[in-house]
């Protein structure tokens, strides 16, 4: 079970066991208990003079989220009216806790996950120092769960970004963050694994994995080496129970850095498109392409003008491998094609008609048709839909994106959210985006969206 690491705060009691401490009176000198301050004339090695360069860069990061409550009874105008009720839509409010890594001190950006922060009507970052400063959203992207946030202080110390390329298995990493709502807490350990990925949900992942012990309340925290250099984003763990088991996740500085960029620049991320969409060679698809292995990932649609397309690459190909490292499956290749910029060069081992070749191509920005909601109906101002991306589709996801949506809008508030999926209008299912633009000018009486989000399906009433 694979968990993100926000979570509202809990205290924990620690019992201190007598027997424990009877312990102690059974040596008979306690200074020869404690660790000598030298070993062959050498001091101890210890972390703390790093920490204290590091930790001042690691903050506290808690939000608010105000969701509006749906109830078929206080929804309805007759029902409000006969019983007195006012016409303000009820909310409730929710909390949570997370991290961040001060990242630019002369500018205030804060790196952390996007599930911290996405979707938060208030962003509250507090300081090492005691300090406390209202957050502004930069930017956020789902896909890798990055997001920027950026404050108006000064006196800032950052963490410098190293090349996370360079880690190995083996090396000692220090995880540094706010679990389960304590104050600053330290844990350290080991790389245990780079480049996981496959680890669910439908973004780009490519996760240096640890067993610095990490846990609920260290989502955005720093994963930082022995020099004091940031190497990761604390994101999720796998646990069983909720609670850390040594298995812990965190997104690459080369990874995360390059996303940060983006977002700053443009407040989105642009991703490289081969123009492709493939899927998994069966058994039965190696017999009739006279296969020996099922790895790999063949085409079946190659878009006009792609890069791929330029490549020479053919419906019925088999990429086999990207940039040299095997692929297994279509996924695979999504993954490491979602995690390269725009304007990247990669080279593609193709199979066709039983031989091998490499071709290069060149990764260009996704384009993708959008709709602007007052086109379909004036109850949808406000907002701007999109067509899905390769990506999603390659992973069988149909309807149409919410791209942006203007904050007061009757979209918004009756609840639909950016990065939402409307997979239907009323009873009608709505594949793709020229299915919906056909509703133009119907405006139905009752305009209910059903929509797919992080929490599931849900209804949308817009008014």
């Amino acid at each position: 079970m694979f968990a993100r690491l926000t979570r509202r705060p809990v205290v924990i009691s620690l019992v201190l066991v007598a027997s424990a401490l009877a312990l102690i009176t059974l040596v008979p000198d306690a200074s020869h208990a404690s660790l000598p301050p030298s070993v062959d004339g050498q001091p101890l090695p210890s972390l703390a003079p790093m920490l204290e360069k590091v930790t001042p860069a690691v903050v506290n990061i808690s939000t608010k989220t105000r969701v509006q409550v749906r109830d078929p009874y206080f929804d309805d105008p007759m029902f409000r009216q006969f019983f007195g009720v006012p016409n303000s839509p009820r909310e409730r409010v929710e909390q949570s806790l997370g991290s961040g890594v001060i990242v630019d001190a002369a500018k205030g950006y804060v790196l952390t996950n996007n599930h911290v922060v996405g979707g938060a009507d208030d962003i509250t970052v507090s300081l090492q120092d005691g300090r406390n400063f209202k957050g502004k959203l930069v930017g956020a992207d789902p896909d890798t769960d990055v997001a920027v946030v950026q404050i108006p202080a000064t006196n800032l110390q950052a963490l410098p970004m190293a090349d996370s390329s360079k880690l190995r298995v083996g090396d000692f990493v220090v995880a540094v963050g706010d679990p389960f709502g304590l104050s600053q807490t330290v844990t350290s350990g080991i790389v245990s694994a780079l480049g996981r990925s496959g680890l669910g949900g439908n973004g780009y992942q490519n996760f240096i994995q640890t067993d610095a012990s990490i846990n609920p309340g260290n989502s955005g925290g720093a994963l930082v080496n022995l020099h004091g250099q940031l190497v990761g984003i604390n994101t999720m763990i796998f646990s069983p129970s909720g609670g850390n088991v040594g298995i812990g996740f965190a997104i690459p500085t080369n990874l995360s850095g390059e996303v940060m960029r983006q977002l700053i620049a443009t407040g989105k991320v642009n991703r490289g498109n081969l123009g492709v969409e493939t899927q998994d060679i069966t058994p039965r698809i190696a017999q009739i392409l006279g296969l020996k292995a099922t790895d790999g990932a063949v085409v079946t649609r190659v878009a006009t003008g792609s890069a791929a397309g330029d490549a020479d690459i053919q419906v019925g190909d088999v990429i086999t491998a990207i940039d040299g490292k095997p692929l297994h499956n279509a996924q695979e290749l999504r993954n490491a094609e979602g995690l390269l910029p725009v304007g990247s060069a990669v080279k593609l081992s193709v199979q066709r008609n039983g031989s091998t070749h490499d071709v290069t191509a060149k990764l260009v920005a996704e384009k993708l048709a959008t709709l602007d909601g007052d086109k379909l109906d004036p109850r949808l101002a406000g907002v701007t839909f999109n067509e899905l991306s390769q990506n999603q589709r390659g992973q069988g996801v149909a309807g149409v994106g919410v791209g942006a949506i203007r904050a007061g809008s009757p979209a918004a508030q009756a609840g639909l959210q950016a990065n939402d999926i409307v997979v239907g209008v009323g009873n009608l299912r709505v594949p793709n985006l020229r299915t919906l633009q056909q509703l133009a000018g119907v405006n139905p009486q009752q305009l209910v969206l059903v929509v797919a989000g992080e929490d599931g399906v849900r209804y949308v009433d817009v008014r």
